[in-house]
């Protein structure tokens, strides 16, 4: 029942948000939340004592017939490639609880929604029936479209209509290269198992890969079909933001490793030279696009997009270090990210305002945000890859577990590696370097008049959450056995199901 409470208490708390009685102040609501989701991380973390990362196979099984008609069947459990994205989904659920403020519109419906898509993240990342994962990848679908349209920017109403028509989409294909699947092989056992496709001819494995592969590029994204990720992440609030970076992208690239390489193997292998080359291609324009940005949100959602090239890389290769290297991005990334956010949201909260061009000279040590600003370079250092930081782990093992594989490819993206070097140092250099100022670029003597800035400093309370994410960055990175430990066993049996094309 271990893997069952995951669910059951952010669920159940959901419940308790909307049901509690009376009339609750938002503050009170935020309190309930944080417990609820702090509960469900010390749930994760007794998971994970009971795991043996010495084990490729399932453990904590759960499985009870639910509609055997239909193939849907209650069916969970947790291995290497899942237990640090449930580990990763309770720690940034929970910061994106603490880092909400200023909740005064419909605080029980924000509270709720953040609950209902952790447990429909944890359903997701445990079930081990397709139907069962389809009907939890679908369940954040609305949850978050609500948290952006309700309680985003001013064109909140735009992004939220394109994320929901996107991922409408992809689900649409997910679902029905499950279908597919059972129709192909003509059963409606929808137990996760690879042995099904291999009823099938190669172009009908082909054509159901192609379908997840699209329907899980959208929520990865990939080029070119990243194209509702910056404006969600513009108009969504800055715990939105966190909780759709840190975690909810992470079900595209779970599922593209799961059902893509793991239904499909010998199809996988087909296609894989096709793959590295269009996660290179991601690589590069996530990073060239990142450098034309001037909102420093919008740069840190198409470094997104960069750096979930990587896995898309790791993954075409298929090779035990790749894999390995696939699972410490997501991790890595879910950090890096969600710090990233946070931080631009400090700084926006304290200027009202992004704009490179606008932002001079925050790292000023008495009137501008200096705490703030060293949290950012540490953060941007660890996304380009620096030693010593979780970054630099994740990018070297899928380098490493690609190189011989696709070489071409993997060069490729280590230039684009090279770039978001680029862009967060000019990030870094306009925004936090040189003399104080927040001046629209309207003529010389208008930005001379407001070069004596002072802003309100940064509460305690407010970086606690960052410096838990630099810990966790930065542990990672000095101590990355922890997590080979967890998921070395099953990426190496994931790889010798059908070993990276030579």
């Amino acid at each position: 029942m271990l893997l069952s409470s995951l669910l059951l208490v952010p669920f159940l708390g959901t419940l308790v948000v909307l049901l509690w009685p009376g009339g609750p102040s938002p503050q009170r609501l935020r309190l309930i939340s944080i417990a609820i989701l702090a509960l469900q991380l010390l749930l994760s973390l007794l998971a994970l004592l009971r795991f043996d990362g010495s084990q490729s196979s399932l453990q904590l099984v759960e499985l009870h017939r639910w509609l055997p008609g239909i193939g849907l069947d209650y069916s969970l459990g947790v291995d290497g490639l899942s237990m640090p994205l449930v580990l990763i989904n309770a720690a940034l659920t929970l910061v994106s609880a603490v880092i909400t403020r200023d909740i005064d519109k419909r605080p029980r419906i924000y509270f709720a929604m953040l609950l209902m898509i952790s447990g429909a993240v944890n359903g997701a990342f445990l079930a081990q029936n397709l139907l069962l994962f389809f009907l939890f990848y679908e369940l954040e679908l609305i949850p978050l479209w609500l948290l952006i349209s309700v309680w985003g920017g001013a064109n909140r109403a735009y992004a939220a209509t394109k994320f929901l028509i996107f991922t409408a989409i992809s689900g649409m294909l997910i679902l029905g290269a499950f279908l597919g699947l059972a129709l192909l092989t003509g059963s409606v056992d929808f137990s996760l198992t690879p042995v099904l496709s291999e009823r099938l001819s190669m172009g009908g494995q082909l054509l159901l890969l192609g379908a997840l592969l699209i329907g899980f590029g959208i929520k990865i994204p990939l080029v070119p079909l990243h194209n509702w990720l910056p404006d969600a992440h513009t108009q969504a609030s800055t715990p939105v933001s966190v909780l759709l970076a840190g975690v909810l992208l992470k079900l595209g690239t779970y599922g593209l490793l799961r059902f893509g390489l793991g239904l499909f193997p010998e199809a996988w292998a087909r296609l894989a030279p096709g793959l590295a080359i269009w996660a290179a291609i991601s690589v590069l324009y996530g990073s060239l696009a990142a450098i034309a940005q001037t909102d420093m949100k919008r740069m840190v959602a198409y470094s997104s997009v960069g750096h979930m090239g990587y896995v898309l890389l790791a993954a075409a290769a298929n090779t035990p270090v790749s894999l390995l290297g696939a699972v410490f991005q997501m991790v890595s990334h879910g950090l890096i990210s969600a710090l990233l956010f946070l931080l631009v949201g400090i700084v926006y909260r304290k200027t009202g305002t992004r704009d490179l061009d606008v932002l001079r000279g925050l790292l000023n040590p008495e009137k501008g945000l200096p705490f703030t600003g060293s949290l950012m370079i540490v953060g941007v250092m660890a996304s380009a890859g620096l030693p010593g930081m979780a970054g630099f782990i994740s990018e070297f093992l899928v380098f490493r577990g690609s190189i011989n594989v696709f070489p071409l490819a993997t060069l490729l993206s280590m230039v684009g590696s090279g770039l978001t070097a680029v862009y967060f140092l000019l990030l870094v250099n306009r925004a936090f370097f040189g003399r104080l100022a927040i001046t629209p670029p309207c003529g010389d003597a208008q930005i001379d008049s407001r070069l004596d800035v002072a802003l309100a400093p940064v509460a305690p309370r407010e970086t606690l959450p960052a410096i838990a994410l630099v810990t966790g960055v930065v542990g990672l990175g000095l101590l990355p056995f922890g997590l080979s430990r967890i998921s070395d066993a099953t990426t190496t049996a994931m790889s010798l199901v059908f070993p990276g094309v030579s």
